[in-house]
């Protein structure tokens, strides 16, 4: 039975688990392990900075989609090798790199990830902010799925029902459309099934590490994908001198500054607190959607993104009371076997 909110909806690695190495120095980003308060701080920025990709990428719609992914890969890799060798971890990367089955799984998160930030760049590029929100909030909800389809997990009657109504929700919308909404779809089923994979990959992987491992897979196809551009004479790196060059470098900051703000959240907040702050993310989108870019909402749209809504807060709320009881059956059980240890110490 699930027990657990599924990890942030963007574009990081799964939340690393405790005791996982981490590419951060730790008097920089852990000066306090357990911090409920600078982890919520730490959530926040991470969530807030995703939430704003919108606005972001507006700023670099000068340049393709294929082109902004493939400067995205290559200055995330550069990025992420320059705080791995900062912080002493790139050996790290040669054990990554030794396990064949490891690397499978991330040649193959790799590949998920590339097709989520392709999908997420073109719906920003071509005013369809809502679709992307759309996506990322029916996430959760399609990380469920995947797992009872693949891992076959069981769930409880509320779970199905939620599940149920997004469905709804989502047929609501794409009749508003005329059509599916391809763009939410493919970026909820591309996460989902990227943290899928990454589950089987093993979370012995810092999130950095994971990021750069992904990338260098990646960074091969990205730069044939820069020469063909250039080639063609569709490169956009220095079209503007110095402010496309910095616009088009900093995405790999835009890439590592949020995945560290979240990996330190990660380490010192309740699972159920950051699966609450995730829905930020698309709240934000849907904001800029409507109130900054004015995409049109009409009355089919909004009762679909109601029953959504409907439907992630019964999720949610399901979720946190199962989480709750995990931990009061556990606290029992510990109670229990320290009395059995004090009975049999007496006898």
């Amino acid at each position: 039975m699930l027990r657990t909110l599924p990890a942030h909806p963007l574009s990081p690695p799964p939340i690393p688990g405790r005791g996982q190495g981490s590419a951060f120095p730790r008097n920089l980003f852990m000066p306090d392990s357990g911090n409920t308060r600078s982890g919520l701080l730490f959530g926040l920025t991470a969530y807030t900075l995703w939430g704003l990709f919108p606005l972001y990428f507006m700023l670099v719609d000068f340049a393709s989609a294929l082109e902004i992914v493939a400067n995205r890969i290559i200055w995330s890799l550069l990025l992420c090798l320059l705080i791995l060798a900062t912080t002493r971890h790139l050996g790290d990367l040669r054990r990554i790199l030794g396990n064949r089955r490891q690397l499978t799984y991330l040649l193959g998160a790799a590949a998920l990830i590339s097709v989520n930030w392709f999908g997420y760049v073109y719906a920003v590029n071509h005013n369809q902010v809502l679709q992307a929100s759309l996506g990322y909030f029916i996430n959760p909800l399609v990380t469920v799925l995947l797992a009872v389809i693949v891992l076959h997990e069981r769930l409880r009657a509320i779970q199905w029902a939620t599940i149920a109504l997004a469905l709804v929700g989502v047929l609501t919308i794409g009749i508003a459309y005329g059509h599916p909404p391809w763009i939410s779809l493919m970026l909820a089923f591309s996460f989902g099934l990227y943290g899928l994979v990454k589950k089987f990959a093993g979370r012995q992987t810092g999130a950095v590490q994971s990021l750069a491992i992904e990338t260098l897979l990646l960074a091969p196809v990205a730069l044939l994908i820069l020469l063909w551009l250039g080639s063609k004479g569709q490169t956009h790196f220095t079209s503007d001198g110095l402010t496309s060059m910095l616009l088009l470098a900093s995405t790999g900051l835009a890439t590592t500054a949020p995945l560290g703000s979240f990996a330190a959240a990660a380490r010192r907040l309740p699972l159920s607190t950051l699966g609450m702050l995730q829905y930020l993310t698309p709240s934000m989108q849907f904001l800029i959607g409507v109130v900054v870019l004015h995409e049109p909402m009409s009355p089919l749209r909004w009762i679909g993104f109601a029953l959504i809504w409907i439907a992630l807060s019964l999720f949610s709320t399901d979720a946190i009371r199962a989480a709750r009881r995990s931990r009061q059956d556990a606290r029992r059980e510990a109670e229990r076997e320290r009395l059995d240890k004090v009975s049999q110490e007496v006898h």
